[in-house]
């Protein structure tokens, strides 16, 4: 079976530092206090996403991290409508900057097309602006 990855932008977020700070608010966590986002639809890809996927997320028109997706879980809405909380494994990885238009809800990302996970010894290295290097990589220069 094949591996899918979601795409979501990371709304009121400027950097990564303000997605990992969220992450340790108790509300940010599910009942086994893993960090997991609710939203509206459930993936049809599902189960390839569950494969191996990640959620990577946009900051500010761009791709900058991920996080492994260990599970799909429903979650009763208030207006007795079932969401999907999508939980996540806790350790935010950086990406190198992918640039990535504005949208909404969440899109599919084929393993292809997903940015390279940063190297460790760069994983806290924010001296370029994301812009930059986005940029960069697009003239394959990074």
């Amino acid at each position: 079976m094949s591996i899918v990855h979601l795409v979501k932008l990371c709304v009121g977020a400027e950097q990564v530092e303000d997605l990992i700070r969220w992450q340790r608010d108790p509300r940010a966590l599910g009942p086994d206090g893993l960090p997991r986002h609710v939203t509206r639809m459930w993936p049809k890809r599902a189960q390839e996403i569950l494969n191996g996927g990640s959620l990577y997320w946009v900051f500010k028109g761009n791709l900058l991290a991920r996080q492994r997706i260990l599970r799909l879980d429903e979650v009763p809405g208030g207006n007795g409508i079932t969401r999907c909380g999508i939980v996540l494994d806790p350790p935010v990885i950086r990406t190198a900057a992918a640039p990535k238009r504005p949208f909404q809800g969440w899109r599919y990302l084929a393993p292809k097309d997903a940015p390279p996970d940063l190297p460790k010894a760069r994983a806290g290295d924010d001296t370029l602006p994301p812009e930059l290097d986005a940029a960069l990589a697009d003239l394959g220069l990074r």
